[in-house]
């Protein structure tokens, strides 16, 4: 009887999970660095989990190396050991972001952010990494408001992830920084990593 009802829980929280809203904002960049769009997120508000599943906090999303995962369409995302692959529409051959050239200090916590975008959505994302305890959910502060994420981790716990999100487009208002703080928090609610960009 204790198997069934720790594995209706299990499938509570995954079913909870599942239900999340993907959001996010990616503001496209011109070669100097600046944000050709801001955007407005607008996401339908995650279905009530059962009482079972809101005593276990949410965890990343465990993918196997090489497994693609559709953030939007034309916006595909994977992860190796070496780290962080993604794809755009205008970029379909792939981009690339490594986790061991030494450019990342993964025993120091930390967030990074690449943002690209079509007409049609912009798509944010980034790695997280170094953080105590085990990452949960990701927040965005952004001139529309506060938005979540979602997160991605390899099995075996590596000590980072990726996370990301999308939005719709809206037309320039004159500011480069949509984003203006990112927070991964752990499963306790503590500061896992942050990044701010104001």
């Amino acid at each position: 009887m204790k198997r069934t009802l720790k594995y209706l829980a299990g499938a509570a929280v995954t079913a909870a999970v599942a239900g999340m809203a993907t959001m996010s904002y990616a503001a496209p960049h011109d070669t100097a660095g600046r944000a050709t769009h801001s955007a407005t997120v607008t996401a339908a508000a995650p279905a009530a989990a059962p009482a079972a599943a809101k005593k276990h906090a949410l965890t990343p999303r465990i993918v196997e190396p090489g497994e693609r995962v559709t953030g939007a369409p034309g916006f595909e995302l994977w992860l190796t050991p070496e780290g962080k692959h993604w794809t755009t529409p205008d970029m379909p051959e792939g981009q690339f972001r490594s986790v061991v050239d030494g450019n990342i200090d993964l025993s120091s916590p930390g967030v990074s952010v690449q943002s690209e975008g079509t007409p049609e959505r912009v798509h944010l994302s980034g790695l997280y990494y170094g953080g105590k305890g085990t990452a949960s959910v990701v927040e965005l502060e952004t001139q529309a408001g506060p938005l979540r994420g979602e997160l991605l981790e390899l099995p075996g716990r590596p000590g980072w992830g990726v996370w990301y999100a999308v939005a719709d487009p809206v037309p320039n208002d004159g500011s480069w920084n949509f984003v203006s703080e990112v927070t991964v928090r752990n499963t306790k609610g503590k500061v896992y990593a942050s990044l701010s960009l104001r």
